[in-house]
């Protein structure tokens, strides 16, 4: 099933069909297609192998990624951390510290949350859309991409503002996932006559969705219009080059510059505390 819907997409038409025998199915294709269905399923393998956390949901081809989970957790263990250090105090998302130089808090407010309710409204929505995210864009593009979003949230909210801005919490980042959902379907333009009517029903399906969840009175609005802003520009931006965005080297990368991203805000947060006077 999974070759066959794969052969398709690249125009091969193909049948699936019995052994005579009983023993088992298979594909069968015109004889001229032989070749191009063997490279292609090839490199369907190539491309697949060594993500088992993926799974299809809804549909074929669309996927969860339950690296996400892995995330989830990490942001527990930082909630944890708060609940016995001066975390908060270190990593508060606060615009005119951040007009002075501490840039690190555009990150590490991301990780601190008010409190445990806080924490499991973002931890189990942002698990749904960071997973669908990954898997969609790839583990750690869509990791890293929904993560830059939250900090552009926090650089945006900081500036419309006036460098006024306080918060924590990892809501920018989850709506930058909710953005970058809203555009996969651009990936579509130019590919079938339909593309506009995907493109149009995805943005308004991410439109309606984000004034659900974003603009609840007593939330951080601004950090959260960044974050889908944030969203929706860098999920464009990946869509004009899929194929690159989803290679595994692209990907590792990806999650490499995520994990220097939670490090070195972290390592500079604590070390400016560090180093404060008093």
């Amino acid at each position: 099933m999974d070759w066959s819907l794969v052969l398709v997409s690249q125009g091969i038409e193909t049948t699936i069909d019995q052994a005579e025998d009983g023993s088992g199915w298979g594909l069968l294709v015109a004889g001229p297609d032989y070749g191009p269905a063997i490279r292609v399923i090839r490199q369907y393998h190539l491309e697949n192998r060594g993500w088992p956390w993926q799974q299809q949901v809804f549909r074929p081809g669309f996927l969860f990624d339950w690296g996400a989970l892995a995330w989830a957790m990490l942001a527990g263990v930082f909630y944890w951390l708060s609940t016995s250090t001066d975390l908060k105090t270190a990593g508060l998302m606060d615009g005119a510290a951040v007009a002075h130089g501490q840039w690190w808090r555009l990150f590490t407010a991301m990780w601190l949350h008010a409190d445990l309710a806080h924490l499991a409204t973002n931890a189990t929505l942002g698990l749904v859309l960071l997973g669908l995210t990954m898997g969609r864009y790839g583990t750690g593009v869509g990791l890293l991409a929904a993560y830059l979003a939250g900090a552009g949230g926090n650089l945006l909210a900081g500036l419309i503002t006036l460098q006024t801005h306080r918060s924590l919490g990892a809501s920018g980042m989850v709506m930058g996932s909710l953005g970058l959902l809203a555009v996969q379907s651009l990936s579509l333009w130019r590919q079938t006559p339909h593309a506009m009517r995907f493109i149009v029903s995805g943005l308004c399906g991410g439109v309606m969705l984000f004034a659900l969840f974003a603009l609840t009175p007593g939330t951080d609005v601004m950090a959260h219009l960044g974050g889908f802003v944030c969203g929706l520009l860098l999920g464009a931006l990946f869509n004009l080059v899929p194929a690159t965005a989803q290679k595994p080297v692209t990907n590792l990368l990806g999650g490499l510059v995520f994990a220097l991203l939670v490090i070195v805000p972290w390592w500079a947060a604590l070390r400016s505390t560090t180093l404060a006077p008093g």
